[in-house]
């Protein structure tokens, strides 16, 4: 019986110092025939307006890889924290960024 090889070890990664982290609750993307790029931004919840806060270009086979990597993660995440549920709304942005309903007049008896 052989055992499979080692995975190949991945690239050692620098981060410089002074690196800003930024959160992200919004992700716009857009093409072209070369590249994918993806912008990341804030938004609250209600607003109309977001700031995007870091923009990222890649080739469409590093951005399908960017998928596979994101699923596996995912997936791992789930199988040690448990399922993560996204709302039946027609789409999250709908759920994550609609105005709040406006409250209800009172009823007249």
């Amino acid at each position: 019986m052989t055992t499979p090889p080692p995975p190949l070890p991945g690239p050692t990664l620098e981060v410089p110092d002074g690196l800003e982290t930024v959160y992200s609750n919004l992700a716009r993307i857009s093409h072209s025939p070369a590249d994918l790029v993806i912008d990341f931004g804030q938004i609250l919840p209600g607003e109309t307006r977001a700031k995007v806060r870091a923009r990222v270009m890649m080739s469409p086979l590093a951005a399908k890889l960017l998928v596979r990597a994101l699923a596996e993660n995912l997936a791992r995440f789930e199988a040690a924290f448990g399922q993560i549920n996204v709302p039946g709304n027609p789409t999250l942005a709908d759920h994550l960024f609609r105005p709040p309903n406006p409250p209800e007049p009172p009823k007249e008896d």
